[in-house]
């Protein structure tokens, strides 16, 4: 993932043109884009296969009510119930 960083290139020139910049700006930030959400991703994905360790799967955190098994199909790394989900994104 970094090394399409533009800001990484080792051959990269301090003397770009406004649309170059521009461009490496745009590629830069699309990448750190990207890197967060995986970063995002694994601990979602460490925290549910933690909960799956000690029982706690497939349980809502927030309400302890079952997290419905189409969601889980979706999304293994759901930790929350969709009425709960609803309700963080209403906050």
């Amino acid at each position: 993932m970094k090394a399409n960083d533009p800001f990484m290139d080792p051959h990269r020139s301090s003397q770009n043109s406004l649309e170059e910049d521009v461009d490496e700006q745009i590629g830069h930030f699309d990448t750190e884009v990207k890197i967060s959400f995986l970063k995002k991703q694994i601990i979602q994905i460490r925290k549910a296969l933690s909960r799956l360790k000690i029982g706690k799967y497939g349980i809502c955190e927030r309400c302890g009510q079952m997290i419905d098994t189409d969601r889980l199909a979706v999304r293994p790394e759901a930790t929350i119930c969709m009425k709960c989900e609803k309700e963080n994104e209403g906050e």
